[in-house]
């Protein structure tokens, strides 16, 4: 049995193992505050057969919330967890990203981490201990790892870092910075920010330093006492004169920078001719093709510091864009680099098409939505879509958080805001792609954002020979490099990062140069898009909703709505508008008819309106009595004027002056004790003569 606390800048960490999921081969459950998860690593008893080795470590990470650790039922008609939410897809990737870059070179054995909430107390936030959680299970078991890896969130409220903020903290926080790394190491990043400061970046990262080492030094002290002793794994190796052959056939062709499926179709009839092609020896031709390839052009590009498309090292690759690419639609934006391409769509809704997002900690409402979409024949593949892969949700997130801190407050724009970008073609860096069409087509569609955003990616070859950081790197560079740093922000600082590495960890140093070169390049694709258009649209689409905002009291909510929603629902089929109501008294009315609109918004100010003392209404009688007539100013607000109110004269019988039906001006005299109106005929006719 292991209980192990660390305290963390005033938060106490607990790491228990040996009670619970005794038959993983590493258990761990880790705590901050009440909330808990239990992680688990488990490893095959086998490798994998060699026609599916490769570089790729068979890593799988699923991070699973269960409703009950927040003491809830799963809403909808299926009252169990189903496939996992944004959130939870979002985490297993935070936690793939972390550590697979850590594990020994030719490890091949597939391997499962499992993270599952099993409390949430709903202040402390699960994500960052889930990812040092498996960094723990897999220190204590007896799987190869090159750890341990530690997780730290930094927010930052008044120009002061916070570690670990809790949720209502984030709200508050200018900044969402994650970050894992070993020691003195960065491993991953992810971050959103509202236009922060690279040097103010810079100091968040070395804020988390400390404490990230704590947690290493923690999980090393865990490991020296209850550690087991590590499996050794058999590499699978490649006879000498494979390598040596398959390095001639580069050599000869890596000048003239051919991809490696140009060079590997071209060598393999030799290949085969020597070695025979039976699947497994196709498949060791194949893994060692690729591992020299990937050794002699990251050779090459380092000593002739040229790269494969013949840009300079901090050369950004041509770029084109346009606006309104799609007139039907409310927004619309091209972006291309090179040979990346980024189709973006702006669908503007109302406030009911926002997105009910059902957390632990509790539902909201999402009034941005971005979605991003990677299909096959993007990169000349036959490839079924069968709904968006976990990269997708992860670009397309990557992507919101840097646009989000521009987008105007919903109070000065209430639409719901939807954007879709579709990679039309890839050769790396589409989601940065994403952001810059994003971007635009905001500003076409007529949102009133803040200012521009642009991203791009800056890619990292480290040898001992020397060491190369490339700006805006493509696919191929991406697949030999080590890095993918990418970075996006406006003229005023930066709103997104995301760092994936498959090194075990880079120093500060080459983080500070990539944010650098990244800002430089970031001012230059800000300046390509900003001749393109750089205000937003002054009106919206004709195609777009149109919108009325009102305000009426909260106690008036129940009325408009009525029995049931008849109320509503009658006023919405008579003005063929779309009517929504918070909680809070705002009604959104929208629909393409003006006319329609305006009827609405007049009904529904009639029916909430409040009863003035000495304004003149005009009304109708609904009520005939023999001591007056009852009449109703507006929707459900009546009151009596009573016969020696009805006119000047003596009136003998209401009915001599007027009849149910009858439209007549009367004045408000006053409003009894009882809440009762005191009408007038006669002082509304006086009031019109003196005019």
């Amino acid at each position: 049995m292991i209980n192990k606390a660390i305290e963390i800048n005033g938060k106490k960490i607990v790491i228990e193992s040996g009670n619970i999921a005794k038959q993983a081969n590493g258990t761990v459950t880790i705590k901050i505050g009440e909330t808990a998860v239990l992680v688990t690593a488990v490893i095959s008893k086998k490798q994998q057969p060699f026609e599916r080795q490769g570089d790729f470590v068979p890593l799988t990470v699923d991070y699973r919330e269960r409703t009950y650790a927040a003491g809830k039922i799963p809403g909808g008609f299926f009252k169990r967890e189903g496939r996992p939410r944004e959130k939870e897809t979002l985490t297993s990737r935070l936690i793939d990203r972390s550590i697979r870059s850590v594990f020994p070179m030719g490890f091949q054995n597939e391997l499962m981490v499992s993270a599952v909430v099993l409390a949430s107390d709903t202040v402390n936030d699960s994500d960052c201990i889930a990812v040092t959680g498996a960094s723990a299970a897999l220190m204590l078991s007896d799987i190869p790892f090159e750890g341990p890896v530690s997780c730290v969130k930094v927010g930052r409220i008044d120009d002061q870092f916070i570690l670990n903020p809790t949720f209502e903290e984030q709200l508050k926080s200018t900044m969402d910075l994650v970050v894992s790394g070993t020691d003195d190491k960065v491993l991953m990043i992810e971050m959103g920010a509202k236009e922060i400061p690279e040097n103010v970046v810079l100091e968040a990262f070395e804020f988390a330093k400390p404490f990230i080492r704590q947690l290493c030094d923690f999980q090393r002290d865990l490991q020296k006492e209850f550690g087991k002793k590590k499996i050794t794994i058999k590499q699978s190796e490649t006879p000498a004169e494979m390598n040596g052959d398959i390095l001639n056939c580069i050599k000869d062709k890596i000048k003239n920078f051919a991809g490696f499926g140009e060079m590997y179709d071209s060598s393999l009839e030799g290949l085969k001719k020597k070695y025979g092609d039976k699947p497994e020896t196709l498949a060791q031709i194949k893994v060692t093709f690729e591992r020299i390839f990937r050794d002699e052009m990251r050779k090459f590009i380092i000593e002739n510091n040229k790269r494969p498309d013949g840009r300079t090292i901090d050369q950004i690759r041509d770029i084109s864009c346009s606006v309104g690419y799609l007139s039907r639609l409310h927004g619309s934006a091209l972006f291309t680099r090179g040979q990346t391409q980024a189709l973006v769509a702006v669908t503007l809704g109302t406030p009911e098409d926002m997105q009910i997002m059902e957390e632990l900690e509790g539902e909201f409402k999402e009034r941005f939505l971005l979605h991003y979409n990677f299909p096959g024949f993007a990169t000349g593949e036959v490839k079924m879509d069968r709904g968006p892969s976990r990269r997708e949700i992860g670009h397309g997130a990557l992507a919101k958080r840097a646009l989000y801190p521009v987008l105007p407050s919903d109070s000065d724009f209430p639409y719901t805001i939807r954007l879709v970008s579709d990679i039309l073609e890839s050769n790396g860096s589409s989601s940065m792609a994403s952001v810059c069409g994003g971007s635009l087509a905001l500003f076409d569609a007529g949102v009133p954002v803040k200012t521009a955003v642009a991203g791009v990616s800056i890619g990292l070859i480290k040898e001992a020979s020397g060491t190369l950081l490339l700006t805006d790197i493509q696919g191929l560079e991406d697949h030999i490099g080590d890095m993918d740093f990418k970075v996006a922000g406006t003229v005023n600082g930066i709103t997104a990062i995301q760092l994936d590495l498959k090194l075990a960890g880079i120093e500060m140093d080459i983080v500070r140069q990539a944010i650098s070169l990244s800002g430089k390049a970031r001012t230059k694709i800000l300046d390509i898009m900003n001749a393109t258009i750089n205000t937003p649209r002054k009106s919206l689409s004709a195609y777009a909703p149109k919108m009325i905002i009102l305000q009426i009291p909260q106690s008036k909510i129940g009325g408009v709505i009525g029995p049931g929603g008849k109320n509503i629902r009658l006023l919405i089929e008579e003005t063929g508008t779309k009517i929504d109501i918070e909680d809070d008294g705002r009604v959104f009315i929208s629909g393409t008819d003006e006319a329609g609109m305006q009827l609405a918004k007049q009904r529904i100010e009639m029916q909430t309106a409040e009863a003035e003392i000495g304004k003149i209404y005009r009304s109708k009688v609904i009520k005939i009595m023999e001591f007056g007539a009852f009449v109703e100013i507006f929707p459900g607000k009546e009151g009596l004027v009573h016969i020696s109110q009805l006119a000047e004269q003596r009136v003998k019988q209401v009915t001599d002056v007027v009849n149910e039906g009858d439209e007549v001006l009367v004045k408000l005299l006053e409003i009894d004790n009882q809440g009762r109106l005191v009408l007038s005929r006669k002082a509304a006719l006086k009031n019109d003569e003196n005019k």
